[in-house]
């Protein structure tokens, strides 16, 4: 049985289907495929989903809808159901969207679907939240690209010895790369595993820290102990930390290094100078790499003080053996909101400079 389409643009699905959703030839009463019609006219979808069976579909829908508001939220559609029969309202693409990302959690939805799987669905491409997809070795065997600039970031990682990952915040480039500096020390590809980033407030004067000087530097560097516990656990950290395969410390302390067989980390880039940027990139030794990352909207520096992040790029994109991944609101792996805030601060910048 093929796909009809009705006056209203009603489009029904059979019973049997749960390939990702692809239109027949343009009937009676469709807009044409390019026409503006195609893009604000309200298409209504049907489908049916079999076999039935009521612990899929609560999955798929989530304790109280949660689910379908999710994806009616970041795709501007309404999701109606009475059991396996679902209705789609919203303009051809994101209707269309929606049911792909359906089907595509009703084919895994023999046990409960994390809040977390389907924004990452609905950031990117369905087949790269897929569970076959998984690219690197942890404590979570669930590391793994969810969109293809990710992809394309893990690939860098493992073909350049210098890698920038630049980008907004929430595209997991900090995560991704103390994963792979996880999967390549558990693979025993380098001796150790260190981490940094420059002490600098985030706009903020935090004035006299108290304590010794790795209580002071601490909380700069906590969202790097934090990807460490939730890849390694805690116990297995602290043993890293006592045979000196973990190292966490300020960018300043890094002067006068020479980081052997080492996976270096430089997370929060865009608070460097000129200087200090060219001070790390030239602690790398034999058998080390290194990723840098930062985010340039999010500079912290005093103003009228050049980023190491932004001089960096320019300086090095032609560099043979220096890899550089760029990040947009599309890779935005956290709360579907998220993508839409970095859009309009993005928006407000370009329109005010």
């Amino acid at each position: 049985m093929g796909y009809a389409l009705r006056s209203g643009h009603s489009l029904s699905t059979p019973s049997h289907a749960l390939r990702p959703f692809t239109l027949s030839p343009r009937a009676i009463g469709e807009p044409e495929p390019n026409s503006d019609a195609s893009l604000v006219n309200p298409l209504i979808l049907r489908h049916q989903f079999s076999p039935s069976s009521n612990t899929r579909l609560g999955h798929v829908c989530g304790a109280l809808d949660e689910h379908l508001r999710t994806i009616e939220t970041a795709l501007q559609v309404k999701i109606a159901h009475s059991h396996e029969k679902f209705k789609i309202d919203g303009n051809k693409t994101n209707a269309t969207r929606a049911l792909e990302i359906l089907q595509a959690l009703y084919e895994r939805a023999a046990k409960p679907i994390p809040k977390e799987h389907v924004q990452l669905m609905l950031a990117g491409d369905s087949q790269m939240a897929s569970a076959d997809n998984v690219l690197l070795s942890s404590r979570r065997n669930e590391v793994r690209a969810r969109t293809p600039t990710q992809a394309l970031y893990l690939d860098n990682i493992a073909k350049h010895d210098i890698t920038f990952g630049i980008g907004p915040a929430g595209t997991g480039k900090t995560y991704l790369a103390v994963a792979s500096a996880v999967d390549a020390l558990e693979r025993n590809a380098v001796q150790r595993i260190i981490l940094t980033r420059p002490a600098v407030e985030a706009g903020e004067k935090l004035g006299f820290l108290p304590g010794d000087l790795g209580q002071k530097v601490d909380p700069y560097l906590r969202p790097l102990y934090d990807a460490l516990y939730e890849l390694m656990g805690f116990d297995k950290v602290q043993k890293a930390f006592e045979r000196s395969a973990l190292e966490i410390a300020p960018l300043a302390f890094m002067r006068g290094r020479t980081l052997n067989n080492a996976f270096i980390i430089l997370d929060e880039a865009q608070n460097t100078t000129p200087e200090q940027m060219k001070m790390f990139l030239t602690r790398i030794g034999f058998g080390a790499k290194a990723v840098v990352t930062g985010d340039v909207s999010q500079i912290d520096l005093p103003k009228g003080s050049p980023s190491g992040l932004v001089d960096g790029e320019r300086v090095l994109r032609r560099v043979d053996g220096i890899a550089i991944t760029h990040f947009t609101s599309k890779d935005v792996v956290r709360h579907p909101l998220v993508a839409r805030i970095v859009d309009a601060y993005d928006k407000q910048r370009k329109a005010a400079g």
